[in-house]
């Protein structure tokens, strides 16, 4: 314990690293508890590497406490907008691009099923189809492809 003790600061701004770093590479930064105290606990050893504050275990957990709520008080409108603005980017992959013939007609704001790779998939147009139309994929979602008619190169 003498041991730990005397390397609190440290060990502080150890630990401060490790609780950042398991934020952001296992958490990947969606719970923000171990960001702020791990903010709190680095500033806390540096406070007492510099002297400006006793080398005892309460005042360290008083200091962690303090300065992590203070960190996140300031720091939680920003980071919860980082947070929230996410874009969305349409995955590219081997189905976009791929072309059918559809088996029946295909009506605006209906969905026929299409069996590929062992998955049913419901069929979706911007156009009224017809049956026997060639197709290509435009756009993929979870169990519905988008599809427009092939264009006829001349």
């Amino acid at each position: 314990m003498d041991y730990l003790l005397s390397h609190l600061p440290e060990i502080l701004i150890v630990l401060g690293l490790i609780m950042l770093a398991t934020e952001v590479l296992v958490l990947g930064f969606s719970t923000f508890v171990l960001f702020f105290l791990g903010i709190g606990t680095i500033i806390t050893g540096l406070l007492m590497l510099l002297g400006m504050l006793s080398e005892t275990m309460l005042s360290a957990l008083l200091a962690i406490a303090i300065i992590s709520s203070i960190v996140a008080v300031l720091s939680w409108k920003p980071m919860k907008r980082m947070q929230n603005n996410v874009t969305l980017n349409q995955a590219n992959n081997d189905m976009i691009g791929h072309q059918f013939t559809l088996s029946e007609d295909l009506a605006l704001g209906k969905t026929i099923t299409h069996r590929y790779s062992g998955i049913d998939w419901q069929v979706k147009a911007k156009q009224p189809l017809t049956a026997g139309t060639e197709v290509s994929i435009v756009k993929m979602e979870v169990g519905l492809l988008t599809v427009e008619p092939v264009k006829e190169s001349v």
